[in-house]
């Protein structure tokens, strides 16, 4: 859980209020119009909206690092900030839809990499950064070229390295007459030697030159996948009132490799090629259907099924029973592991037989499932347990029971060889090889507080929330416990509420990211270091000057991993206090004479970021 909130920090906006004069910053930016949003992106850039557009402010930097106002005003729902790519998104829609202007720009580097006015596009159906290729593709109308070809509909693909085109092509010849309607229906599929788009009447596959391959007749698609040799491609549509989604097998050639399209209920939201079959999670809204048609209602859960590659076919007689939503879905060695979010875990093989000899109940929500080294750890907001992931079976002598916790965190000692969880109230160690429990130490956090981050550090172990710092003893005796009062509860209600809000917006991915890039595959407990590592080698392997920077970045280590900065009440006023994690010394004070700040901390850059006043932005480097 240290690890979301960290992500949040690196993600979330807060709500923007009004400000005093603070004392005197490291760097002072004047943004020369009023201030709407602010985010610290993944790369470091705090990228602020303001009436005028959006500006680029680099950690470190005097000047501005962009100033985009080519589309005045952007409001938050206008912006999509692509995860792990130094990329945004700009889309603003013109009156009843008949026009609508896209913008990306590499937050990393400041530059403007695409804008519709400047490629000449005079209304585009759909804009989608493709990763890992580093490419845009652009579908719409586009002028120049005469009249006949700014009424083609035409797509276009562009390097985001260097902003330059790559290749282009109409999906029908220009000043042609058809009654047919070519729009782009959903995300293009990058394939190496071609580019498939999904258009109201098939799909189309046009090489990088522009002749078309092939074209087919499956309409509305809204987003495709193929397997590694590319020769096997799956193609998914939402059904019209959008209960249901169609699949379609197409082969290298575009015609269709099934008899029939397979329908699934629900929107897909995992999918994975595997060789024994075709692995499908779908969700499936409650209907909401009252008196008799309640018999036939849909209720709220995920549907599992496993499809034949080669014919479509569905694998098994009898689907597993979920009764809520997939929250975890893994691909082991001789099955598909799943956990779901109103509690229960089960195991299923290949060919639908049951592995555990029953489903595994459990506690709601499940924050943790993770390989150890006795087998696979969960942990819910009231219980926890290792299993052997053959049987379903505890390894443990019982299940940990707790009251239900408001937040639930944990982590591994290593040099204790145990597990410890907060639940909020107190902190339980259970012994990795026996399983043995006790209760290790009980605590009370002032402000109602509950610990949201837990660590183990050389001194002791560490528990913090946004008021208070307790570091305990590693036999559970307190060492100290530093509270801070804060400076308005409503200012950290709306802090709080606005960080949850916005991350939750920011790591959004559609169906397709979702479904179709979604490696489902058990990593070991507390491996969040070796994710940041594949993230940074991904970044490197791209190889532009932005990615390489986000690499270093995500492999560097926290800039406050030592310290935690507190907004508190302080002598003269509201401001930040630095406290070092060992200690619990306040070892900085950042006076900001403001009830109610307004700022940002990035924790892996060492820089926050406060509203000064309704146009200026205050950065102070807490390295120093």
């Amino acid at each position: 859980m240290r690890n979301l909130k960290l992500l949040v920090f690196m993600l979330a906006g807060t709500l923007m209020l009004s400000a005093q004069k603070a004392e005197t910053p490291n760097f002072k930016y004047e943004l020369g119009a009023n201030i709407n949003e602010m985010t610290i992106t993944q790369g470091g850039t705090v990228v602020v909206a303001t009436n005028d557009g959006l500006v680029g402010i680099k950690p470190g930097q005097d000047n501005l690092l962009f100033n985009f106002t080519d589309y005045g005003r952007v409001k938050p729902e206008e912006l999509n900030f692509i995860p792990l790519s130094p990329y945004v998104m700009v889309g603003q829609t013109g009156f009843a839809s008949l026009s609508s202007k896209k913008a990306v720009i590499d937050y990393m580097s400041g530059e403007i990499l695409f804008t519709t006015e400047s490629k000449g596009w005079k209304n585009v159906f759909t804009v989608d950064v493709m990763m890992p290729q580093n490419k845009l593709v652009v579908s719409g109308f586009q002028k120049g070229g005469g009249k006949a070809e700014s009424v083609t509909p035409k797509v276009a693909v562009y390097d985001l390295g260097t902003g330059n085109e790559d290749y282009s092509f109409f999906l029908l010849k220009p000043g042609k007459v058809s009654m047919k309607y070519y729009a782009v229906t959903g995300k293009p599929l990058l394939l190496k030697d071609k580019l498939l788009i999904p258009t109201s009447q098939g799909i189309v596959a046009k090489s990088k030159s522009g002749e078309t391959i092939w074209e087919n007749d499956i309409k509305n698609v809204n987003w495709m996948t193929s397997d590694e040799s590319e020769k096997d491609i799956y193609a998914f549509a939402a059904t019209t009132n959008g209960k249901n989604t169609k699949i379609y097998k197409i082969s290298a050639n575009g015609a269709s490799a099934w008899s029939d399209e397979r329908k699934v209920k629900g929107s897909v939201t995992n999918f994975e090629i595997l060789p024994q079959g075709l692995a499908v999670v779908s969700d499936v809204a409650d209907s909401g259907a009252k008196g008799l048609n309640k018999l036939t209602a849909s209720k709220a859960e995920s549907k599992i099924t496993m499809f034949s590659a080669a014919t479509g076919e569905d694998l098994w007689e009898k689907a597993p029973k979920t009764k809520g939503y997939v929250q975890h879905f893994y691909i082991m060695d001789d099955g598909i592991l799943f956990g779901v979010q109103s509690g229960g875990i089960n195991k299923i093989s290949f060919d639908g037989n049951t592995l555990f000899k029953k489903p595994l109940k459990t506690g709601e929500n499940i924050h943790t499932m993770a390989l150890t080294n006795q087998g696979m750890i969960y942990i819910t907001d009231s219980d926890a347990n290792v299993i052997n992931l053959d049987t379903g079976e505890s390894i443990w002598k019982k299940p940990i029971k707790y009251k239900r916790a408001k937040f639930v965190t944990s982590t591994y000692d290593k040099s204790h060889s145990r597990y410890l969880i907060s639940t909020g109230e107190e902190m339980i160690a259970i012994d990795e090889n026996s399983g043995d429990v006790s209760t290790l130490a009980s605590y009370d956090f002032e402000e109602k507080e509950n610990p949201t981050n837990l660590e183990v550090r050389d001194g002791g172990l560490l528990l913090t929330s946004d008021q208070n710092m307790m570091l305990l003893d590693f036999d559970g005796s307190e060492r100290f416990h530093e509270y801070f009062r804060s400076p308005g509860k409503s200012a950290l209600a709306v802090v709080l509420l606005a960080a949850t809000a916005v991350a939750s917006t920011a790591m959004a991915m559609d169906a397709s990211a979702r479904a179709g890039a979604n490696k489902n595959y058990l990593g070991q407990y507390n491996s969040y270091g070796a994710q940041m590592d594949r993230a940074a080698d991904m970044f490197s392997a791209i190889g532009t000057a932005s990615f390489n920077e986000m690499a270093k970045r995500f492999k560097a280590t926290a800039a406050t991993e030592n310290a935690q900065f507190i907004l508190t009440k302080l002598d003269s006023g509201a401001g930040l206090v630095k406290v070092n994690k060992d200690s619990g010394v306040a070892e900085k004070e950042i006076l900001l004479k403001d009830k109610k700040p307004d700022y940002k901390v990035d924790d892996f850059g060492g820089f926050l970021y406060y509203k000064a006043n309704d146009k200026t932005i205050y950065a102070y480097d807490l390295k120093k």
